[in-house]
């Protein structure tokens, strides 16, 4: 027998090519150096003393490391509780917004369902009008009873009208042809949604399943509307109270914060970003793969 040996074949770049790829490089690494280092300083502060705060003006590692602002935030259970219901309020509120906006997408990017356009439309138009605070206040609060209740968080914004054309304009982008093959091989619409087109859609899902999940993690200002029971609240109320309490630590007593005395003010607010960031943050690594591909892809076609 005789051997072949295939020769590896590479692209060979010009001088000017090559420069030009140094500089995007550059020019892409200097931008990530600009979103990354404020971070990296408000987790550096966290753990910073009063002086240093006071005396650095910027620094990306603390002389003396501290740890009495997570004390602060840690010493009760509210933090933990606040943890806990934040993670059921997006675990819970991503299955459903998932499963409203994806069963409502399918329809609407078929061309064979009738109606589509009109409802389409609709769905458009409460991306620019909308009833306004007061009245879905009384809707939640009077009239579905839903006040102090998880419910409140999840029902409102089941859908949001932006991620949902998101999925539809990417289920457009799913060949007819493997419905038309699955319908003669006797699927249903029901079979077919669930065992061809979810299976073939996981970039656009994970994707807008951590829109989702930024957005029920972030949510202040519907939980503090609609929740004032003390043990429903999620992580950004529970924050934002020891905020506005951090002033008073001074007067607390019977509580021994060591040699580096009470956690300024300043440290508590990084370490309250950094409690309230990280949990979500660490969601970003296992999607990754998918992110950039669904937007993209759900974005332009259809």
């Amino acid at each position: 027998m005789v051997k072949t040996k295939i020769k590896s074949t590479k692209i060979k770049r010009s001088p000017g090519d090559q420069f030009v790829q140094v500089l995007i490089y550059l020019f892409v690494g200097g931008f990530a150096l600009i979103a990354l280092l404020p971070f990296v300083y408000i987790v550096a502060g966290s753990f910073a003393t009063e002086r240093e705060l006071t005396e650095r003006a910027f620094f990306l590692f603390p002389h003396t490391i501290s740890l009495n602002a997570y004390q602060y935030i840690l010493k009760t259970g509210e933090t933990y509780r606040g943890l806990m219901n934040s993670v059921i309020v997006t675990s819970v509120g991503v299955v459903i917004n998932m499963v409203f906006s994806c069963t409502l997408a399918y329809p609407l990017s078929r061309h064979y369902f009738r109606g589509r356009t009109f409802f389409t439309n609709m769905v458009i138009i409460t991306m620019l009008f909308s009833g306004g605070m007061v009245p879905s206040y009384m809707l939640v609060a009077n009239v579905l009873h839903l006040k102090d209740t998880f419910w409140a968080l999840w029902l409102p914004g089941a859908i949001n009208p932006f991620n949902m054309i998101i999925i539809k304009n990417y289920f457009q982008g799913i060949p007819s042809e493997l419905e038309e093959a699955s319908r003669m091989d006797g699927c249903n619409d029901g079979q077919i949604f669930l065992k061809i087109i979810l299976p073939l859609s996981k970039p656009v899902l994970a994707s807008v399943s951590l829109f989702y999940a930024v957005s029920h993690w972030n949510s202040y200002f519907n939980a503090m509307m609609y929740i004032s029971d003390r043990n429903k609240e999620v992580i950004q109320i529970v924050l934002r109270r020891i905020i506005f309490l951090t002033s008073a630590v001074a007067t607390e007593s019977g509580f021994d914060w060591g040699a580096f005395g009470m956690p300024p003010e300043k440290a508590v607010k990084m370490a309250t970003t950094v409690v309230a960031t990280v949990p979500i943050l660490l969601v970003y690594p296992y999607i990754q793969k998918y992110f950039t591909q669904g937007v993209m892809v759900g974005s332009v076609k259809g």
